[in-house]
């Protein structure tokens, strides 16, 4: 598949120096993954599907889905599928008769091929209009306008600009991020750290996989990329492209940038980054999100 035109600065760029470090936004550069889902995403699941009768769960539901376990950092339309999934699944709300959103119309979007955005499902509204698929567009655009509302000023982790600062002469930086450019650019530029970066990523240019395959893959040597992320999908994305992964380990992000600038990165200039360091990295991480909820379900499916 071509990339999307929307790609072309990833695609055109030519490296400058011999090393490549991508890196994520929201929970991982910038310490703004939390207000988004407690303040903008969650009341949104509540508003847009009429779910206020189940609020609570809900609010537990989607913040683990979003923050504290093994689909932390997904696209919003996956997570949205995976909470509508999991509401369903919980004894508390089906005691509670509270009609839920069916799930089939976004599933089938979402299995569409369409790209996983907002331009992709309007497009799949225009195919295959339903009353489902106009609400997740309506929640979709409902998130945005609390995004642009509640959340400004959100600084970057404390080591972030140092960790900038050490690596700007000796690698290309650019953002890899799922979120949407208008909101990384903004938020980025708030606090100086856009003048870092080469190309500033986001969803309208691919997934985090197609911005390391069009920006960074063939152009610099497989050892000397690196993706920096928070989110499972982050690993994935860096292991799908054959490329290195360091983990920013959520709940530890001052630790994880401080050992990043003093440690990791020597590391992956020296060509000692890949093997037993990463893979102990990686398991320190995995330890920290679980991939079944706290609660029971009836489906049993619970870490209980």
């Amino acid at each position: 598949m071509s990339a999307p035109a929307a790609a072309a600065p990833l695609v055109n760029f030519k490296p400058t120096k011999d090393y490549f470090v991508g890196i994520d936004s929201d929970g991982c550069a910038i310490d703004a993954m939390d207000i988004k889902h407690y303040e903008c995403f969650t009341p949104a699941y509540i508003k847009y599907f009429d779910l206020q009768p189940i609020s609570t769960m809900v609010r537990e539901t989607a913040v683990f889905v979003n923050l504290h376990s093994t689909t932390r950092g997904k696209n919003r339309w996956v997570t949205l599928d995976i909470i509508f999934d999991m509401l369903k699944d919980r004894p508390e709300v089906v005691e509670r008769a509270v009609k839920l959103p069916d799930g089939g119309e976004l599933k089938a979007f979402l299995n569409s091929g369409l790209p996983l955005s907002a331009d992709g499902i309007e497009t799949f509204a225009k195919q295959r209009p339903s009353e489902e698929i106009d609400k997740c567009i309506a929640w979709g655009e409902g998130v945005n306008e609390l995004v642009e509302w509640m959340v400004h000023g959100c600084a970057p982790f404390p080591g972030v600009r140092d960790a900038f600062d050490y690596m700007v002469d000796k690698a290309d930086l650019m953002t890899v991020s799922a979120a949407s450019a208008r909101f990384i650019e903004r938020e980025w530029a708030e606090h100086g750290l856009d003048k870092y970066m080469q190309v500033m990523a986001g969803q309208e240019m691919g997934t985090k996989a197609q911005h390391l395959e069009y920006g960074a893959k063939g152009k610099y040597d497989d050892d000397k990329i690196l993706l920096i992320g928070d989110a499972p999908g982050d690993r994935d994305a860096a292991m799908s492209q054959g490329v290195l992964w360091y983990p920013i380990n959520p709940g530890g992000e001052r630790e994880s940038w401080r050992r990043l600038k003093d440690e990791a990165f020597d590391r992956f200039l020296a060509g000692t980054y890949r093997g037993e360091y990463q893979d102990a990295l990686i398991a320190e991480y995995e330890k920290l999100l679980p991939d079944t909820p706290p609660w029971e379900t009836i489906s049993g499916k619970n870490s209980k």
